[in-house]
C-alpha cells in the first residue's frame, strides 16, 4: 500500500510525457490487458539496479524532455537511458550514476539530444497502488500509474522505503562500455513474423535489406506509424482473423506501410505481421 508520509517529490514542471512505469503486467494479455511497462526496460532496470532498488522497481519514464522536481527529503536517484542535460540545483550530475540529493534540492532534466525517453529511479521506487501486479501506467485505459495519466505540474510523488544504507548506493555508475547507444537512425533487427511466408520474397527482401523508415507523429507509446517505401504484395491481404499483438510486432498496413508495436500495444490484431 502506499505510504501515509508525507509526499518526497514535488513536479515543479512534468515534461513533455512523463509516467510512473515498472517493468508491467505481465500475465494478463489473455484477457485483454496490456503489458505496458518501460519501453526501455534495460534503462529502468539499470537505474533500479544503481539506487539497490529491485528491477521491478517503479520509476519515472521521461519522453523527449524531462521534468524538474523537487526532492523534499535526503534522496538517491538514477538517470539512465536517452541523453540530455541534467543538473542538480543548477550543477551538472552524471547519467548511469546513482546520485545523493540533499532535501530541498531540485533535479532538472532537460530535453534530450540523443534517444526518446530517459528514467528516473529513486531509491525506494515511486509508491503507488499496484494493479494487476504493476504499478505502471497505461494512458489509453487511464489504469495505473498516478490516476492514469501522465505527471502534472504540483503532483506529490512518495517513494517506498529505501534500502538499507541507501546512501551508500551514491557514486556507483555503470561503466561506459555496458551503456546503449541512443543513435538518431538506429538498425533494428527482427524476426520473421507469424505471416512473413504470406509475404512475396521481394517484400521481405526490400524490408530487410533496401528500407529506411521515418517515425510518423501519428506514433505513441502503443506504436510508432512508419513511413517508408511501401512493401509488395500487401494490398493483397484482407481481413485476418485476429491473433496476439505482443510488443515488437512489425505490422503492415495494406497500403504497404508499417505500425511497429510498443509497449502499450492492444493485445490482439488484424493486420498481418512480417516481422517481430
Amino acid at each position: 500500500m502506499p505510504s501515509t508520509a508525507e509526499p518526497h517529490i514535488r513536479v515543479l514542471t512534468p515534461g513533455l510525457l512523463t509516467t510512473i512505469q515498472d517493468l508491467g503486467r505481465v500475465g494478463f494479455q489473455q484477457w485483454g490487458v496490456s503489458v505496458s511497462g518501460a519501453m526501455d526496460r534495460y534503462a529502468l532496470v539499470c537505474a533500479n539496479r544503481l539506487v539497490g532498488n529491485p528491477d521491478q522497481a517503479a520509476g519515472l519514464e521521461m519522453t523527449i524532455s524531462g521534468p524538474a522536481l523537487g526532492f523534499a527529503v535526503d534522496s538517491v536517484f538514477a538517470v539512465t537511458g536517452a541523453q540530455g542535460p541534467v543538473t542538480l540545483n543548477g550543477t551538472p550530475v552524471p547519467v548511469w550514476t546513482a546520485v545523493g540529493a540533499p532535501a530541498g534540492s531540485t533535479l532538472e532534466i532537460g530535453r534530450f539530444t540523443a534517444g526518446a525517453r530517459a528514467y528516473l529511479a529513486v531509491a525506494g521506487g515511486i509508491d503507488v497502488p499496484a494493479i494487476h501486479g504493476s504499478r505502471s501506467t497505461h494512458v489509453p485505459s487511464g489504469t495505473g500509474g498516478l490516476a492514469g495519466r501522465a505527471l502534472r505540474k504540483a503532483d506529490e510523488l512518495r517513494v517506498s522505503d529505501p534500502p538499507a544504507r541507501a546512501r551508500d548506493h551514491a557514486g556507483r555508475l555503470l561503466p561506459a562500455l555496458l551503456r546503449p547507444p541512443y543513435e538518431p537512425n538506429p538498425t533494428i533487427r527482427i524476426l520473421p513474423g507469424p505471416q512473413a511466408a504470406r509475404f512475396p520474397p521481394a517484400a521481405i527482401h526490400q524490408l530487410t535489406h533496401h528500407s529506411y523508415y521515418r517515425i510518423m507523429p501519428q506514433s505513441d507509446r502503443m506504436g510508432y506509424r512508419l513511413e517508408g517505401h511501401p512493401l509488395a504484395g500487401s494490398h493483397e491481404f484482407g481481413a485476418l482473423i485476429s491473433d496476439a499483438t505482443p510488443a515488437g510486432s512489425l505490422q503492415v498496413f495494406p497500403n504497404g506501410q508499417l505500425a511497429l508495436l510498443m509497449a502499450d500495444c492492444q493485445t490482439t490484431g488484424g493486420y498481418p505481421k512480417i516481422g517481430v
